[in-house]
């Protein structure tokens, strides 16, 4: 059985602060970028706090908190620190994402069923504090069971390896990693998981896994915030929602 209705759309906003981390001050301000998005039509605002807090700050997250009029997805590390931030806000998500400080982005998945125990004990209290959390993963079985044994309600596949390989035109790898998306989407939704999918997400990539479905929720920023310096952010974000709904309808049709 697929989903029904409107898929949202998250909008990620780390890298409006990263152009203002660049040289400092207080512009471009993410926390305008995330009302843009909102009057653009976006379902919710993700941000992602980084331990070495590279683009989003402290004061990010608490003036989004108090701005958006849309859910907040909070993305943060496993550690104690962003748990007490957690717990102190509230938002409506929490979104467990793995970080390396030598990274540039998130690279992979959350590794779960290794850490299934320690995971388990970290997101309880996110739970009982009524935050809805996610962790971010690949398409992998073995840790989408390791989510949905933890506690965690909804599960992000990590689109990375799909998007890469479309813009290098490995066109194999393309339709492996689609495929192996396309087969994790059902089959964490019948372990009673919500799907969310996002990372390097185009207009040229977007459509086939808008069409999932499975798949409640993608989240996309680094695209968005980079098309926004040629059209405009508002544009963007418009022709990306037309897109991802382009593609659920179709997929309505046909299973109609």
């Amino acid at each position: 059985m697929g989903s029904s209705g409107k898929l949202r759309l998250g909008v990620n906003i780390d890298h409006v602060a990263t152009v203002r981390n660049a040289r400092g001050g207080d512009y471009p301000d993410p926390v305008r970028a995330a009302k843009m998005a909102e009057s653009a039509g976006a379902d919710g605002i993700t941000a992602h706090l980084r331990e070495d807090r590279r683009h989003i700050s402290d004061r990010d997250i608490d003036r989004l908190m108090d701005a958006l009029e849309v859910p907040l997805n909070f993305e943060m590390a496993a550690t104690p620190e962003m748990q007490q931030i957690a717990l102190r806000h509230k938002p409506h998500a929490v979104c467990i994402v793995p970080e390396k400080r030598e990274e540039r982005t998130t690279e992979g998945g959350l590794e779960v069923a290794r850490e299934e125990n320690k995971l388990a004990h970290f997101i309880a209290p996110l739970r009982e504090a009524g935050s809805r959390v996610s962790i971010f993963i690949a398409a992998d079985s073995r840790q989408i069971e390791a989510a949905a044994r933890i506690g965690a309600e909804v599960i992000e596949l990590h689109t990375g390896a799909y998007c890469d390989a479309h813009a290098e035109g490995r066109l194999k790898d393309r339709d492996r990693e689609f495929q192996s998306l396309r087969e994790m989407s059902v089959y964490a939704q019948s372990l009673g998981l919500e799907v969310h999918a996002g990372h390097g997400l185009t207009f040229d990539t977007v459509k086939p896994v808008a069409a999932f479905p499975e798949v409640m929720e993608l989240n996309i920023g680094h695209f968005l915030i980079s098309e926004a310096i040629f059209m405009g952010l508002e544009p963007a974000i418009q022709r990306m929602r037309a897109l991802m709904d382009e593609a659920r309808d179709s997929e309505i049709r046909s299973a109609g």
